[in-house]
């Protein structure tokens, strides 16, 4: 009889997890791997050991407007964008082993009626109110512009490229009349402000009691925390959750063809949705009540940093409005994942898709790799040299050679579980030593991890976990069973029993981690059955004395750099993909003249000498540069931008400036440059031809950023490990920022 574990351990408490839903416009990336989809899986997969009840649910948002903005791209309708992504999300998540109960998707009609049902309550009790409001309308297009169909500068952070709902530099949730300079998406054209009327959100009802809630929560990570503390004390703005749309969810009311549910507000119910559909396809249509009732149960909802607001703020109070349900007991938001220090992103095409690297990487070397990576606490950048060192030194030489060496070499010379060394003749006094000490790292690591995992702190359960595959390759390697196997079997037997012990205790405490792998281990140490479904003390039991074991099979393959080189469509640099930075007409420029805008406060108006021609410009720099400071300034000028109105007074280009949470400085070249030259960056080919007109989208894909080189702030881009810094081509000048700005400042 082969070991089988023990399967059935009873209830020990019910957890609900949330995973933030992905827009089904276009391929997963690994920001959303690293971000909110590997830590939520561990989890998971972890509290399914310790007995608890899991269900975890997600679904795929369809109703967002990049969608619709796909969708007009490849002239589809949003259904056939949303289907075709949906699958592959639902194949790639699967590829990787992330542990769904469900996985839905805000199409389905029966999420319609749990976002009815939610509209409706909220509705009856006060807590929905309608009232006119003005919102963006492109005359040119013909219609009111949802949320992200506008785009313009932050009035917050200046950043530039900020959407009509939320600013991704500094986080904070928008409306699109707050936007400077707004655009419309699609034709660039500048929106004029109507009359609508919408239903709202009355979140200024859930100030004080949502403050109250967030401060009681001291387990939250201190970004989490901070973040929620600090718009809550800024005072709560009722939002509108209605737009002038025809895809999405209706409004369960006459007379509203034209409206519908507004996504930020339906697709967090989604988790609500999917749990009703979750135990209805069980046969059981009550069991989500469990979950959601039971005030006993904890919720836990995994995130980007960029939906913070909409599951600290947003999604409680439609909760609290609603009564009943239970509220987030954790919102443990990581950070973002970044190339070259830009942040991935399905909207600029600053990403490296999971298609791509799941063609390359084996599941749980991706898994691996993005759990040592993972933006916990702080933006974590991502390179494929570093996969590669990594993968390769410590999951593959480290974790793949314990198991490779203890597994193979058992099985040839014993074949199956040998067991100790009998008491008339024990192990000799420094070896027994070092096996006794075995047991103590052990149970260390199983403590460490256990606690760490509590706490949802995944890179420090995992270095936990890799510290007693370090100790079994040293255990190995100091009690030299290969050298012993001829003079004393028995003591040899002794020895691997204790690397096996090991090798058990890793497969158990790894697999939330990298299951895969952890499963053929689990069937190499002689085991059947699923080690998913053992409980999480298992790595504490020892393995049954004369258990056979199974061949031995490669676990973990190496990687290669080669494999990534040259590939256009995942090389994370910004030639790679697909920006127009070798199409940009950078020029230097002198700023002749600097007056305020006559029908805007935030603008200024410039008149720019660039050398062969005089250009007026509109920029947004008021507040951080008066008219004076500006005027005879000699800065860096993009000038084959489409010409744009901004509150009606024409701009012919942009000054590039770069912007951190609180500064905001313009590029200017090192003296002696000269007006009208062009600027390059190291590295990069001068364009031949006069580059062609771009959009403000186009320009936006550029990840042009602030660094430090040689001790000193330049502008330009990191071309993977390369910097590439911005210079003059005559004077041979390089640019940087005028003021002090954090290192890895964007620049727009």
């Amino acid at each position: 009889m082969k070991g089988k574990g023990a399967a059935s351990h009873g209830n020990m408490g019910k957890v609900f997890i949330g995973v933030a839903w992905p827009y089904a416009n276009n391929s997963l990336h690994l920001g959303h791997l690293a971000g909110s989809l590997l830590a939520p899986d561990i989890f998971a997969r972890y509290n399914r050991m310790r007995g608890r009840q899991v269900l975890m649910v997600s679904g795929s948002d369809e109703h967002g407007t990049p969608i619709m903005v796909t969708a007009r791209k490849e002239n589809i309708t949003p259904a056939e964008v949303a289907e075709r992504y949906h699958k592959e999300h639902v194949a790639n998540m699967e590829a990787l082993g992330i542990s769904f109960d469900l996985f839905f998707r805000t199409s389905h009609p029966d999420h319609a009626k749990v976002v009815h049902g939610f509209f409706t309550r909220l509705l009856e009790k006060g807590y929905i109110f309608k009232k006119s409001m003005t919102s963006q309308y492109c005359p040119k297009c013909e219609q009111f512009l949802p949320d992200r169909y506008v785009e313009g500068t932050c009035p917050y952070c200046k950043a530039a490229g900020a959407r009509g709902d939320q600013c991704d530099a500094c986080g904070r949730t928008l409306d699109p009349m707050d936007l400077e300079e707004p655009v419309c998406k699609h034709c660039g054209t500048t929106p004029v402000p109507r009359e609508t009327e919408h239903f709202f959100l009355k979140l200024s009802a859930f100030e004080q009691p949502l403050l109250k809630w967030v401060e009681g929560n001291a387990h939250w990570r201190p970004s989490v925390r901070s973040f929620a503390e600090s718009r809550l004390k800024e005072g709560l703005n009722d939002r509108p959750i209605t737009r002038d749309l025809t895809w999405g969810v209706t409004i369960p009311l006459p007379g509203m063809d034209t409206k519908r549910i507004y996504v930020w507000f339906e697709a967090v119910i989604g988790y609500l949705s999917a749990s009703q559909q979750w135990a209805s396809r069980k046969g059981t249509p009550d069991a989500w009540k469990d979950f959601w009732l039971d005030p006993s149960v904890r919720h836990y909802y995994f995130l980007g940093k960029d939906n913070i607001p909409f599951h600290t703020i947003i999604w409680p109070a439609m909760l609290m409005g609603y009564g009943e349900l239970n509220l987030p007991y954790d919102v443990p938001a990581n950070e973002y994942l970044t190339v070259s220090k830009a942040k991935m992103s399905k909207s600029t095409g600053t990403l490296i898709p999971l298609p791509f690297m799941l063609s390359k990487v084996a599941p749980d070397a991706l898994r691996y790799y993005l759990t040592v990576q993972m933006p916990e606490n702080h933006d974590a950048d991502f390179s494929y040299d570093d996969l590669v060192e990594r993968s390769n030194k410590e999951f593959l030489n480290t974790l793949g050679n314990f198991f490779n060496r203890v597994l193979l070499f058992t099985f040839k010379n014993f074949g199956q579980v040998p067991p100790v060394c009998s008491q008339a003749k024990s192990c000799p006094p420094e070896v027994e030593a070092q096996l006794k000490d075995a047991e103590t790292k052990i149970r260390v690591a199983f403590d460490n991890v256990t606690s760490s995992l509590e706490a949802c702190r995944f890179k420090n359960a995992l270095t936990d976990a890799m510290a007693l595959a370090i100790f079994g390759n040293q255990l190995f390697q100091s009690t030299a069973p290969f050298k012993i196997v001829t003079k004393d079997k028995e003591q040899c037997g002794c020895v691997l029993n204790t690397c096996l012990r090991i090798a058990k205790a890793l497969a158990v405490i790894m697999q939330p981690f990298v299951p895969h792998v952890m499963q053929k281990v689990w069937y190499m140490l002689g085991y059947d059955g699923n080690i998913s479904e053992q409980r999480w003390e298992e790595a504490l039991t020892a393995l049954p004395t004369g258990q056979k074991l199974r061949k031995p099979e490669l676990l973990v393959e190496k990687l290669e750099l080669d494999s990534f080189v040259d590939k256009a469509e995942a090389k994370p640099t910004a030639p790679a993909q697909g920006s127009p930075f070798d199409r940009l007409n950078l020029r230097i420029g002198k700023i002749e003249k600097c007056e305020s805008h006559p029908n805007a406060e935030k603008l200024q108006v410039l008149t720019v000498d660039l050398g062969t021609e005089t250009r007026q410009i509109v920029t947004g720099l008021v507040g951080h540069y008066k008219n004076e400071e500006l005027q005879g300034l000699v800065a860096v000028f993009v000038t084959n931008l489409k010409p744009a109105k901004l509150r009606g007074v024409q701009s012919n280009g942009m000054i590039l400036a770069a912007s951190d949470a609180t500064v905001v400085s313009a590029i200017v070249p090192e003296p002696g440059a000269l007006p009208g030259e062009r600027v390059l960056a190291e590295g990069v080919a001068a364009w031949q031809k006069e580059p062609p007109v771009l959009s403000i989208d186009e320009f936006r894909t550029v990840p042009l950023k602030a660094f430090e080189a040689d001790g000193k702030l330049f502008a330009g881009f990191m071309d993977g490990d390369k910097p590439r810094v911005l210079y003059t081509e005559k004077t041979n000048k390089k640019a940087m920022p005028s003021r002090k700005v954090d290192t890895g400042a964007g620049i727009h």
